[in-house]
């Protein structure tokens, strides 16, 4: 009998606990007066609501998103406190009325989140996030409550264990006892000033937890318009607001568009494995921000670089009024509508044939090629030329899938690989543009010195299948998106598949040739694909069988 597709064990999926600490800007502060004796250690009850430590904690506004941590590296640091086991001291900065984490915040957040119990989806983390909590999000926080409620217990059982220890399980009675005389230790940066601060923040945090270089670059630029227009999308316009400086208009139209972009990038939400062909085109959004921040600097023409090449990188000039910050914005939205959505410029791609594997996996290579291909396309006036021999290049790449995994494998991922990925696509296009078959072309890559190393798939032999009765998330996405890439939806103008959020509904025969309303005249297409119908069987494309 063949298996289910059952929901996706979802164990590694980051918990976002961004909103159990403040953001604050290092430069609001208020003189030191004298100096005070600071306390060495931070009990758990300084982390309860109400509590003047935890009332003052906050993280630097360039500290990034406390949301690397799965529920199993939760639940395991919160047993390690509790077990009294060795734990890295927290290092704190007292600017002022705040005291701010520059080492340690994940390790607070995940205590906090257990005093709250708030895994990103209760009270303070609603507040944050506008009370816009994305599924997975979701999810998240509620396995990861799940596995605290069944291999530790809750904070407030522990604090009833002290009130009423005949009603409570042995084990949480003996821990609440040790809660008062646990704590962590706590470290102090000399008082100095902001930037100093700053600097052993970078210095710490790149030697003892190892920043993405991306990433890192990105809190660096922050106040420049392309990192703060990406973090208006990624988080869906919620969460630490990095406009805020700017005018309240200003900051409210920033924020529409970054709904509107992140709708059409991010929804759906992405499930595995895959039962839907209504996938986001820009895959998940918990960790997307280094890929927004690439996306951002494509729609506005700001080199996407490798991070690895230092001297290469351009520098970012400082957004003070936030026009630029809009700017960047309304050119990204321009180009997500050109992937997505029901704008008329919209060409609708079909993300299972252009940013995602045959297993379902999402593609971030295959998404920043795709996004650089059609800037390219627009800027050249080759969208409608594209349009003819569109069909013809989604069929090879989805009968050459395997070609994007092994440019990446060569030439590496996202901004390292992604040109590559943009080439192979152009030599493609060239070779259909030329009336070349696909023979023809896979041909002409194995001579390409550049392509020579592409090779077709070539099925395993029987005996080198995975052994096991139980089929794979890789297994049934792959499975799934075999059958339904056979029977998809297509556009009957250019015959290329189409997804359910970006269809029009066009007159097969047009009003202004007396076409009626009538559904028997109803066809769907690609929203271009209407808006240029008139050229496209002027040129010899026919409507799609």
């Amino acid at each position: 009998m063949a298996e289910p597709i059952q929901p996706e064990d979802e164990a590694m999926t980051a918990v976002n606990l961004d909103a159990l600490i403040p953001r604050e800007d290092f430069e609001v502060r208020t003189e030191f007066g004298r100096a005070f004796p600071k306390s060495q250690t931070l009990k758990i009850n300084d982390l309860e609501p109400n509590a003047f430590l935890y009332d003052a904690l906050r993280k630097p506004d360039f500290q990034r998103e406390t949301a690397n941590w799965d529920s199993t590296k939760i639940v395991e640091f919160v047993r390690t406190f509790l077990d009294g086991d060795l734990i890295p001291a927290v290092i704190l900065w007292q600017s002022g009325r705040y005291t701010f984490v520059i080492d340690g915040a994940h390790r607070l957040s995940a205590l906090a989140a257990w005093v709250h119990d708030d895994y990103g989806d209760k009270e303070i983390s609603r507040k944050f996030f506008q009370n816009e909590i994305p599924v997975e999000q979701q999810r998240a926080a509620d396995r990861t409550r799940k596995e605290i409620d069944a291999t530790i217990g809750s904070y407030i059982e522990h604090k009833k264990a002290i009130e009423f220890p005949q009603n409570s399980k042995p084990e949480i009675v003996e821990r609440a006892r040790r809660l008062g005389s646990l704590a962590l230790q706590l470290q102090w940066v000399p008082d100095s000033d902001a930037k100093k601060a700053e600097d052993s923040f970078f210095k710490i945090n790149q030697e003892a937890v190892g920043i993405d270089r991306t990433e890192l670059r990105i809190l660096k630029a922050r106040t420049s318009p392309n990192a703060i227009a990406a973090r208006v999308i990624v988080r869906n316009a919620t969460g630490h607001k990095y406009w805020s400086g700017f005018s309240n208009d200003l900051g409210a139209a920033m924020e529409t568009i970054g709904r509107e972009i992140f709708s059409i990038l991010f929804y759906p939400p992405l499930e595995t494995p895959v039962k839907t062909l209504n996938l986001p085109v820009a895959g998940k959004s918990g960790q997307a921000l280094p890929l927004i921040f690439d996306l951002v600097n494509l729609a506005n023409g700001v080199p996407v670089v490798d991070v690895k090449k230092g001297s290469h990188q351009p520098g970012f000039t400082p957004d003070l009024t936030g026009e630029e910050t809009y700017r960047y914005l309304k050119n990204t939205r321009d180009l997500a509508q050109r992937l997505s959505g029901t704008q008329p410029s919209s060409l609708g791609f079909d993300p299972a044939v252009y940013v995602y594997s045959a297993s379902g996996k999402h593609q971030p290579t295959s998404f920043l090629a795709i996004v650089s291909l059609t800037r390219k396309l627009v800027e050249q006036d080759k969208l409608k030329k594209f349009t003819l021999i569109r069909r013809e290049f989604e069929e090879f790449l989805i009968t050459n899938k395997e070609f994007i995994n092994q440019v990446v494998t060569k030439r590496g991922s996202g901004a390292k690989g992604y040109d590559w990925v943009e080439d192979l696509f152009e030599k493609i296009l060239g070779g259909l543009g030329s009336g070349m078959d696909s023979a023809a072309i896979l041909e002409g890559l194995k001579r390409d010195q550049k392509f020579s190393f592409l090779t077709k798939y070539q099925p395993a032999d029987e005996e080198d299948a995975p052994k096991g009765k139980k089929f794979s998330r890789n297994v049934k996405s792959a499975a799934y998106i075999r059958e339904a890439l056979q029977t998809s939806m297509r556009c009957k103008l250019c015959g290329c598949r189409m997804q359910s959020k970006s269809i029009s509904v066009d007159h097969a025969v047009d009003r202004k040739y007396g076409g009626t309303a009538h559904i028997d005249n109803a066809q769907l297409t690609h929203p271009y694909c209407n808006s240029i119908k008139d050229w496209l069987m002027a040129n010899g494309k026919q409507a799609a069988e």
